[in-house]
């Protein structure tokens, strides 16, 4: 079975928004809100998962994560509006 690799925007407390890669979502968003994911997020504690995409492969997962921090907050508002974090 292959392995699924994520990409995913989480929304912190203080409204900004964190994109990053990963194999299991649920287990990234534990750790960043136990502060053990990104220095980033550490300080803007609790995030919540907003959006994510699934990919086949690791590096098409890493180029669309490059792609998504990339974009400016306005178009990851409206990402987070299409709701694909719904699980």
């Amino acid at each position: 079975m292959s392995q699924q690799h994520f990409t995913y925007i989480v929304r912190c407390a203080d409204t900004t928004y964190y994109c990053g890669y990963t194999t299991d979502l649920e287990r990234r968003v534990g750790q960043h809100n136990r502060g053990e994911a990104s220095k980033y997020t550490r300080s803007r504690l609790p995030v919540e998962l907003v959006y994510f995409e699934e990919y086949i492969t690791k590096s098409e997962a890493l180029a669309r994560e490059v792609a998504l921090k990339k974009l400016s907050r306005k178009k990851k508002a409206q990402l987070e509006g299409l709701g694909r974090a719904d699980r």
